[in-house]
């Protein structure tokens, strides 16, 4: 996965449509069409290769969500909403949501701020946050951050690589202008640092890069990582307040937490833990049952609504997403400070991205 801040021109298009007149008024205050009642108004999601994203793949597998449109799974029919799924890689699926192509999409926190400059974004489901999966590694002959001064750290720049570093960077007391964090693509990156290539001597990159790379040279050891600001990238499904407002818009969020959290209990229960690893695995690199029980240690899922609801309602959340729009203004990433907001409309109207609790309220009272 390319977790990068950039839109791109695409040609793929997926049609979303509307559901009959609304006629009942859920949580949140936003009416639609009840579940029981006329036919499914189609919404859709771009999704790519992630532990946590990858979810939606198995969902698919296991009939839970079917992805095309006409053909509803377990999940659909209990809603009455039809999920188009659309898999593509991590830029295309920006590209998408940026240009209207899809209702919602799987995003981090921070690749949402940009495109919520001009339209407004709803956090409706945060999937898990990075905790080790993004990680600065080195020759063990490196010990401190402090030895890095006046070398080239490659990764991709502007994203959570280069976030990464600059957050361990001020945790450690460290000015991040005395250090040269060079633009690299982290496939190309983890190659090189794996092949011992001249000059590559610090590297940002994720999973399964990481794991690549430290099984490739045991010589290499993960000087930082993401494990120091859990909490900080979050990985999650935003949806435009357009779709949202449409009749059923509601219930397609609440389906997609419901597809999420069915996977994530399979994950959870022994008696089947194994299995839903091995099944996620071959969405996500082609993984096996063990190294993917590294991947969710290192990339921490919000296992239950419960979870999602707290980081939700959480002054740490806040206070993150300060750090957020601080370092992307300071980057250029934005151009201005994007509003952040927390809670339903009515209680964040000005919000350009807002994390609303609303859906998952929803999908927990009828559960």
């Amino acid at each position: 996965m390319i977790r990068i801040l950039s839109m791109v021109p695409l040609t793929l298009l997926l049609a979303c449509s509307g559901g009959e007149a609304p006629t009942e008024t859920p949580a949140g205050g936003e009416e639609a069409t009840p579940p029981e009642a006329g036919p499914a108004p189609v919404f859709s999601l771009a999704w790519s290769e992630y532990p946590s994203w990858s979810v939606f793949g198995v969902a698919d597998e296991r009939g839970l969500i079917k992805a095309k449109e006409g053909e509803m799974g377990e999940i659909e029919k209990k809603w009455n909403v039809d999920i188009v799924l659309k898999q593509a890689d991590y830029d295309a699926c920006i590209g998408l949501y940026g240009s209207g192509q899809v209702d919602a999409a799987a995003l981090t926190n921070m690749d949402s701020l940009p495109t919520a400059l001009t339209k407004t974004t709803v956090g409706i489901l945060p999937t898990s946050t990075s905790f080790g999966a993004d990680a600065l590694l080195t020759p063990k002959t490196i010990t401190s951050l402090d030895q890095l001064k006046g070398k080239d750290i490659r990764g991709l720049a502007l994203s959570v690589s280069e976030y990464t570093f600059v957050r361990n960077l001020e945790i450690a007391g460290l000015d991040p202008k005395e250090f040269s964090f060079k633009n690299m693509d982290p496939a190309a990156a983890a190659t090189a640092m794996q092949q011992k290539q001249e000059g590559v001597e610090a590297i940002v990159v994720w999973n399964p890069f990481v794991m690549q790379t430290l099984e490739t040279r045991d010589d290499v050891h993960v000087l930082a990582s993401s494990e120091k600001i859990p909490g900080e990238i979050v990985d999650m499904i935003v949806a435009a307040q357009t779709s949202l407002d449409k009749p059923g818009g509601d219930r397609f969020a609440a389906a997609l937490a419901d597809a999420f959290y069915q996977v994530s209990d399979a994950i959870e229960a022994p008696e089947t833990r194994e299995k839903t690893l091995v099944d996620l695995g071959a969405k996500f690199s082609n993984l096996d049952a063990k190294a993917m029980e590294t991947v969710v240690a290192q990339t921490k899922f919000y296992k239950s609504s419960d979870e999602a609801l707290a980081l939700y309602k959480s002054e740490e959340l806040k206070a993150t997403m300060t750090k957020v729009v601080g370092f992307e203004v300071a980057q250029g990433m934005l151009k201005e400070e994007a509003k952040v907001g927390y809670g339903d409309k009515a209680s964040a109207a000005d919000a350009q991205f807002r994390f609303d609790p609303t859906y998952l309220e929803l999908y927990a009272s009828k559960k």
